[in-house]
């Protein structure tokens, strides 16, 4: 293979290394459209091609994760990653830590990592690349990036839940819970919430949002169930969807534009945290962008008239 038929192979891999460790769709494009550029202009060939774009495509992300931080710490309101509706890169030998890696959950478990420890965790433990492979892409021995995981790992089971559901009864879970919503069942919705769910808004100060999270079954089964019918009284749709591997909607305007995006944590039988990602700057890549104000003064509007 040439090298762009050679870089094109790879693709798939880099963008999935880079967006698990940034968090970030845009981002992610950007790493790998550098890594290109850098694997273009190099007058020799590597021994392993996938090995050097691996390497390069984590450094580059590392750079851009410690340049983020400060942005994600100065932030409106809660930081969720972009969501990722198909992850390009599919290994049937590693499906399971794949999948596992790219849920929201696990992405902002990520989020507490430092750049190298999260660099590392996703090259070994989700990629399953070699240490010798891993201490190249980041720069150090493979004594140091053994330590590094060590602690990564300590940090990941200490936020992950003790039951997680497996995919069918997420996605039956899923399929009743959307149901519900669609029919504005109050008791329905509750009864597949967590007694302590949350339900939290990421705007990022650009779109309307929860001031606050909202807490508890009864609280979030009765929001839910009221706000739906204003919103498909303005003509807003959704359709279920997985979303970073785990069930999700888009919700979409009347003209098919993308308003917000939804995703379910279902852990033990129960959804536990209902997520929305309503930053328009984090949904650009789903397709054309709803202007979520708008919608949410014709929705007050509707519900003035009704007085």
């Amino acid at each position: 293979m040439n090298k762009v038929e050679e870089f094109e192979d790879l693709r798939p891999l880099l963008f999935s290394v880079a967006y698990r460790i940034l968090g970030s769709v845009g981002e992610a494009e950007d790493a790998v459209q550098e890594t290109w550029l850098r694997f273009d202009s190099s007058t020799t060939r590597p021994t392993s091609t996938k090995a050097f774009l691996s390497a390069t495509v984590t450094r580059i992300s590392i750079d851009v994760l410690r340049s983020a931080r400060v942005r994600r710490e100065e932030y409106v309101g809660p930081w969720f990653p972009e969501p990722l509706l198909t992850d390009p890169y599919q290994d049937p030998a590693r499906s399971a830590e794949l999948a596992d890696s790219v849920s929201m959950a696990a992405l902002l478990l990520l989020e507490r990592l430092s750049p190298l420890e999260r660099s590392v965790f996703v090259l070994r433990e989700v990629f399953g690349f070699g240490f010798d492979e891993v201490g190249a892409a980041v720069g150090r021995s493979e004594a140091a990036c053994r330590q590094l995981l060590v602690r990564a790992r300590r940090h990941m089971r200490a936020g992950r839940p003790r039951f997680e559901a497996d995919r069918q009864e997420r996605q039956e879970l899923a399929t009743r819970f959307f149901d519900a919503l669609r029919e504005g069942d109050v008791v329905g919705l509750r009864d597949l919430l967590a007694a302590d769910v949350s339900m939290v808004g990421d705007g990022g100060g650009k779109a309307p949002q929860l001031a606050r999270a909202v807490v508890g079954a009864e609280n979030v089964a009765q929001l839910l169930a009221s706000v739906l019918p204003w919103m498909a009284r303005v003509d807003v749709t959704f359709e279920p969807c997985e979303v970073n591997g785990r069930p999700g909607a888009i919700f979409r305007d009347r003209d098919g534009k993308v308003l917000h995006v939804l995703a379910l944590d279902v852990f033990d039988g129960q959804i536990q945290t209902i997520r929305s990602v309503i930053n328009p700057d984090k949904l650009g890549h789903l397709g054309p962008v709803a202007d979520a104000w708008a919608v949410d003064r014709e929705i007050k509007q509707a519900r003035r008239q009704t007085r």
